[in-house]
């Protein structure tokens, strides 16, 4: 017999759930979150339900927002058991099990009214984003697209805006007349500069309506820059299920993650903050070290296995990592082509980093696929890969193995595997990419293109000829026969 999840069920869940030692009525709102998706509840929200346990800071409690459809499932689900979640969190030699309950509220997805008073609540002292890679407007060389019509619309009317940057915006132009200190806007999504990227979104959307306003958010709200870490896969049926049968709990949407968790911030927050480094967050004055190691080597990893995997009809990542000419791959990369272009990091040696990757994709507990690894990689390519690329080609140095990469990738977006098994589409810009893929089969350039994703690089001579010369060896030989050239050094 499973028990349905609430406030009031709390006391009847088994003895080995950990539960909080805080009740809703503790906590008061500090935070607004966009984008309470999984990797949020596996990372800030358990950051905040640790602190939280210990006493402190109950006045920094979260309120969910969103202007997705997705955030409006979420925000039923969460609010039919009382926005509390179920942590699963999962290593080989054993699982942990906890509820968090750091939420508060959940504002009506599409509710801009709603969602701006609650901006300029004073109260609300730091707005933080997970939104993905892909929902920031940017170009290949990785600047705000002003032009995009999501903008051009928020621009157009911005007291009804319909973009998560319109209405940080709207929130952060009500303080400012209200004579209202701004919040911190602290962008947790893995995105290189990820704070001055965030800023360069909502500074760019204000140019378009008021230039004296977007000079003061310039001026003066904080957009500190960030590091995080946790591998969260989705939630799906099987995870529903495991909860119920495993612990007991009815959970609509538990979350599922490795016990691993990092965070590094930068600490600017002239509106005060939590003191989270008593729960294990790193204060810095600069966190480009950090951010770049973990983009490059673990994003980077993730999308260098990703497609060749699929390629192999591999379902999940700790699959993929038992394969042994996948996990020589990754090795290689990374040892090879990105780790010299990774700035050293303080106290941390690279090659020990490198293993505790190889280490976290290879854990079999969490259930992580294939499948999400390769989810849109229209966006993360030209994040993950591309500026390793980038600054091989600067050195003149080989990019066979990063070259790889993408071809394994465009190889994928043609849609079915070397087995013959149809791919599912998995990208918003799909049927742009399946196009290219095609053409590219047999004019490999074609791919490259696409000025918006491999910017400079599809245009060097070298990157063309490496690349070319990848995705041809691909089609020809098959994904497996590829990864053992590459490996062999007869690529």
């Amino acid at each position: 017999m499973t028990i349905k999840l609430s406030a009031q069920s709390l006391t009847a869940l088994p003895d080995t759930v950990a539960k909080p030692r805080y009740t809703l009525a503790d906590l008061s709102a500090g935070i607004v979150h966009f984008g309470v998706g999984n990797f949020h509840r596996a990372h800030q929200a358990v950051y905040l339900d640790d602190l939280f346990n210990l006493g402190a800071d109950h006045d920094w409690g979260i309120v969910g927002a969103g202007v997705r459809d997705a955030d409006a499932q979420m925000k039923a689900i969460l609010g039919r058991q009382d926005y509390l979640s179920t942590i699963v969190e999962q290593e080989a030699g054993g699982t942990g099990v906890r509820v968090t309950a750091p939420m508060v509220d959940f504002l009506e997805p599409g509710d801009a009214g709603a969602i701006i008073a609650k901006l300029a609540d004073p109260a609300i002292r730091i707005v933080s984003l997970t939104i993905t890679e892909g929902g920031y407007y940017l170009d290949a060389a990785g600047a705000f697209t002003q032009t995009h019509p999501d903008i051009v619309a928020d621009a157009a009317n911005p007291e009804a805006p319909k973009t998560v940057f319109g209405l940080i915006l709207a929130g952060l132009k009500a303080r400012r007349d209200a004579g209202v200190a701004p919040f911190t806007v602290m962008c947790c999504d893995n995105i290189p500069h990820n704070g001055k990227v965030t800023m360069n979104a909502i500074a760019g959307l204000a140019d378009l309506i008021d230039a004296d306003l977007a000079a003061w958010v310039r001026s003066s709200v904080a957009f500190p820059n960030g590091m995080v870490d946790r591998i969260t896969p989705a939630t799906s049926d099987r995870e529903r299920k495991m909860v119920a049968e495993e612990y007991g709990i009815e959970d609509g949407w538990p979350v599922f993650c490795e016990t691993f968790k990092q965070w590094v911030l930068e600490d600017n927050f002239p509106a005060g903050r939590p003191v989270l480094e008593k729960v294990g967050v790193t204060f810095v004055d600069d966190v480009s070290p950090w951010e770049l190691m973990k983009i490059r080597i673990l994003n980077g990893g993730h999308a260098a296995i990703a497609y060749p995997a699929a390629l192999m009809d591999i379902h999940f990542v700790h699959e993929a990592m038992e394969h042994p000419l996948i996990a020589a791959y990754l090795e290689k990369l990374t040892r090879d082509e990105i780790i010299p272009v990774v700035p050293p990091v303080p106290d941390t040696d690279l090659d020990d980093y490198r293993r505790l990757i190889a280490e976290r994709f290879a854990n079999p507990k969490i259930g992580d696929t294939i499948q999400r690894l390769c989810l849109d990689g229209s966006n993360r390519q030209p994040k993950f890969i591309l500026p390793s690329v980038e600054d091989r080609l600067k050195a003149g140095a080989s990019v066979t193995g990063l070259a790889l990469v993408s071809a394994f990738w465009a190889r994928y977006c043609y849609g079915v595997t070397d087995s013959g098994a149809k791919i599912a589409p998995n990208d918003p810009n799909w049927d742009r990419l399946q196009k290219a893929a095609i053409v590219a089969k047999d004019d490999p350039e074609a791919y490259l293109q696409m000025k918006d994703i491999f910017g400079a690089a599809g245009e060097n001579p070298a990157y063309v000829k490496a690349f070319t010369h990848a995705l041809k060896t691909v089609w020809d030989i098959g994904a497996r026969e590829t990864l053992t050239r590459y490996i062999q050094n007869t690529l």
